[in-house]
């Protein structure tokens, strides 16, 4: 339930506590209060409520398996040292079987169909072998299965045998305000069916690696919130609560809540495809004013044209940037319309795009503004959808490697690992950065390659060949079962 982030307040490591929760309807809701008049939260409470869901899951004892380390056992137990094999080559290391303890843990979730569909965390319900789903208004419950989730926007869409729920009317999260009153719904500290109040203090928060782009809200939220909605004044879904900062593991005033405009996309991906598609622009850089802010500090004088926007520090080879002509100090400042004023925004955009989608984007080259249509690509470098693959489980994104590096390594083919989100591939040892080459005697020049070496997997094994950047062999063994 807890992440550690240490980039907010200097000097200070802050917890992070993840929460969320999520919806997707429309019907007629309560007029907002005039401009300068009291406003009455309970039309908001009592609209919000039966929609939100009390999730526990349950991770059942397991037997696993575990190595341990003794320096003296094959000594003492072989006079001789493993002279004469008995202990030979094990370095002390033994293998033993420990149970590990059933574990259960609570969460929010909202209904967002009247058919059973219900969307939380990610970090709610992963690794469960059993959900349990139970309803606000009369206490029922039902147990849950996992249709699809996402760990990246820590997003998960489950369902439940039922019909005629109350599901929650869902708004667009792009047109909330800052300063907009709202109520985060949610199950925390075991107090089942809570609501606290505050204001939306800021958008598009960037928040590490994971979700991008956050509603910020003063809302209290704590532990067990977690799935919880943050509905505006009309009872209307506008976000996932999904973490906080905190020094002590409870609110300190700071909640962040993953919008609905990358929720929506979120479940019709899980719907549509069995897994989330990913649209890439192909860059690295930063804020405009944090890039002029660095060179300061460095004694160089920037001039851009703009404190505003995405200073383009690289552009990823055969990404959409690169195909579209794009090229380091160029500024973004607009897709699609759309002002870009720092990355949360721009990762906002992207959260809502698919691979093969083109968009307009704006920018500046020499504090000149030029404007170019590029088709947006995925973490494999193509426009292709990918549906609900296998190869999911080895926790990695790859990508067909480029001709620099082909040129570089001297190599026709190859995958580059470029990210290693855990799973079996993390188990493995598997690097960031690895060229895998051949799978099973099977040459890897494609992700449908790598996918079909999963299916087709003899003793659910994957015997892994390749290079590491520096042109160093290696190989590794995945077990895509445990044992």
């Amino acid at each position: 339930m807890k992440k550690i982030v240490k980039n907010l307040l200097p000097a200070v490591y802050l917890v992070v506590i993840a929460f969320s929760a999520a919806s997707c309807n429309k019907t007629q809701a309560a007029p907002a209060a005039a401009p300068g008049q009291p406003v009455d939260l309970t039309y908001a409470a009592e609209k919000s409520l039966p929609s939100v869901v009390y999730i526990k899951s349950v991770i059942n004892s397991k037997t696993q398996t575990v190595e341990y380390s003794d320096p003296f056992e094959d000594f003492f137990s072989d006079p001789f040292g493993g002279f004469f094999g008995r202990g030979q080559g094990n370095n002390g290391t033994r293998k033993r079987q420990v149970q590990t303890p059933k574990r259960a843990a609570a969460g929010s979730g909202v209904i967002i169909s009247a058919d059973g569909y219900i969307v939380t965390n990610n970090h709610v319900v992963d690794g469960a072998d059993e959900l349990t789903v139970t309803l606000n208004e009369n206490s029922k419950e039902y147990s849950a299965r996992i249709i699809g989730a996402d760990k990246t926007t820590d997003l998960a869409l489950i369902k439940i045998d039922a019909k005629d729920l109350p599901a929650i009317v869902i708004a667009n999260s792009d047109n909330v305000k800052i300063g907009e009153w709202v109520l985060a719904v949610g199950n925390p500290l075991g107090l089942n069916n809570t609501v606290t109040a505050g204001i939306v203090s800021a958008k598009a928060r960037q928040m590490g690696e994971g979700v991008a782009s956050m509603i910020q809200t003063d809302a209290a939220i704590n532990q067990g919130n977690s799935g919880g909605a943050l509905v505006n004044t009309r009872g209307e879904l506008i976000g996932i609560n999904a973490m906080i900062y905190s020094q002590t593991g409870s609110n300190i005033g700071y909640g962040f809540a993953i919008p609905t405009a990358i929720m929506n996309k979120v479940v019709e991906d899980i719907k549509k495809y069995g897994a989330v598609q990913r649209a890439m622009i192909g860059i690295k850089g930063s804020d405009v004013s944090m890039y002029v802010d660095a060179e300061k500090e460095k004694g160089n004088e920037i001039d851009l044209g703009t404190m505003e926007g995405i200073y383009i520090a690289e552009v990823v080879e055969d990404g959409a940037a690169a195909a579209a002509g794009l090229q380091k100090g160029d500024v973004i400042t607009a897709i699609d319309g759309q002002k870009v004023k720092k990355f949360g925004e721009l990762q906002g955009i992207m959260a809502q795009k698919r691979p093969g989608d083109k968009v307009t984007v704006k920018y500046l080259r020499n504090k000149k503004e030029k404007s170019v249509t590029m088709t947006l690509k995925n973490e494999q470098g193509n426009t292709k959808v990918v549906k609900n693959a296998d190869v999911d489980i080895l926790g990695i994104d790859v990508r067909p490697i480029t001709d620099s590096q082909k040129k570089q390594l001297e190599i026709s083919y190859g995958l580059e690992v470029l990210k290693v989100n855990g799973g079996k591939m993390k188990e493995a040892g598997v690097p960031k950065g690895f060229i895998i080459q051949v799978v099973n005697d099977q040459p890897m020049r494609s992700f449908d390659d790598l996918q079909n070496a999963v299916k087709d997997a003899k003793d659910q094994m994957l015997v892994i060949k390749g290079l590491y950047p520096t042109g160093k062999r290696g190989g590794f063994v995945v077990y895509l079962q445990n044992e």
